[in-house]
């Protein structure tokens, strides 16, 4: 009637331990990943053109016309 008391198993929580250290490991990439592209692209912003430049004078001299 009475059941041995049962042994922790170990491996359970070694187990639990590598997928949450391997998970942190991932994401830590991931979020380094997304900042360094995010600084690169930043600093290497390709310089608007001239077509842009003009549409920009055109849309505010419009824009100051009407009002």
């Amino acid at each position: 009637m009475n059941n041995p008391p049962r042994k922790k198993n170990p491996t359970f929580g070694i187990a639990v331990f590598i997928v949450v250290a391997v998970s942190l490991v991932i994401a830590t990439l991931f979020y380094n990943a997304i900042t360094e592209k995010r600084d690169f692209d930043r600093q290497n912003a390709p310089a608007p053109s001239i077509a842009s430049d003009a549409a920009a004078v055109v849309a505010k001299a419009a824009g100051g016309a009407s009002q």
